[in-house]
């Protein structure tokens, strides 16, 4: 059976991992501005506090796995009051592999911390399908995974860019499938922790060609239409058939950006009748035809 969470991970397309040392001591903080791109942290010795825009601080201590899918503003600091410089994350140096705040003192914290990118055409929809912030405490995996990370990104070994993309491939599906979905916003996760929505999400995934109704989707749950219909809404933020058509068009660009394969064969996999079918719905939701997008320089 398909799993949605792996299909998610694997269209987004996560590359160019860059990762670092940070530390802190004392009375320190370091806020920055919004980045836009996924960010990560793992915390090795001590404590700080995580301050994201839109949610209340965060105590992090040793073992504590931090993921910003879309790293909105944050701040990083100890537990001094502290007015923080504002730095922008997109200036900062890559070739620095530290950071320390401020410099030369013995560390109360230390971390790993990076960013890569969502090299998929359809970041907004695949994005906003996982949490704002995802936290995650004590799992040693994904310690070792952000070394790896690190000594990989550090390196100039043959396969460096391979290895790396699947790196951050299991990192990011080792912390989602450790983040308690019952308490996450509305999104895929959720969904996916519900006992009558995750076949169904899983269905629709694995048989995505199918002609999918919300009366067979809601038989495949065990419900009736109108509580299958707002269960699926509240848990998943989209109604099944919103959710269902931004996955098929999600499917649809990435098959198109891989150039190989006709409009009646890409019609006939994500479950259009026709390829006229196909370009008409695709138009309305990407706003060009999918001839077009095609033709569209590589992102």
């Amino acid at each position: 059976m398909s799993d949605p969470l792996a299909q998610v991970v694997e269209l987004l397309r996560p590359r160019a991992v860059f990762a670092k040392s940070i530390s802190g001591a004392g009375a320190w903080g370091v806020r920055y501005s919004e980045f836009g791109e996924p960010g990560f942290c793992v915390v090795l010795e001590g404590r700080c506090l995580l301050t994201v825009a839109g949610h209340a601080p965060i105590t992090l201590e040793q073992g504590d796995f931090i993921l910003l899918p879309s790293t909105p503003a944050f701040t990083l600091s100890g537990f001094a009051p502290v007015d923080p410089p504002v730095r922008d994350p997109k200036l900062a140096p890559r070739g620095t592999n530290e950071a320390h705040h401020p410099q030369n003192e013995d560390p109360d914290v230390r971390m790993l911390g990076g960013n890569f990118v969502f090299a998929s055409p359809d970041t907004a929809l695949l994005g906003s399908l996982l949490p704002d912030v995802v936290h995650v405490r004590d799992v040693g995996r994904l310690a070792v995974l952000v070394q790896l990370v690190r000594e990989e990104g550090l390196a100039s070994r043959p396969g460096k860019e391979l290895v790396l993309t699947r790196l951050v491939e299991v990192l990011l599906i080792e912390a989602l499938r450790n983040t308690s979905g019952v308490h996450a916003p509305p999104g895929l996760l959720r969904g996916l922790t519900d006992p009558r929505l995750a076949p169904v999400l899983q269905q629709m995934h694995e048989r995505i060609e199918q002609p999918w109704t919300v009366d067979r989707l809601a038989k495949a749950a065990a419900l009736s239409r109108s509580a299958f219909f707002d269960r699926f809404t509240r848990n998943v933020g989209l109604s099944p058939m919103e959710y269902l058509r931004a996955w098929r068009m999600a499917v649809a660009k990435d098959l198109l950006s891989r150039r190989d394969l006709g409009m009646a064969e890409i019609a006939e996999r994500i479950g259009y009748g026709s390829a006229s079918a196909f370009s008409t719905a695709f138009s309305r939701y990407a706003g060009r035809p999918p001839g077009q997008y095609a033709r569209l320089p590589a992102g």
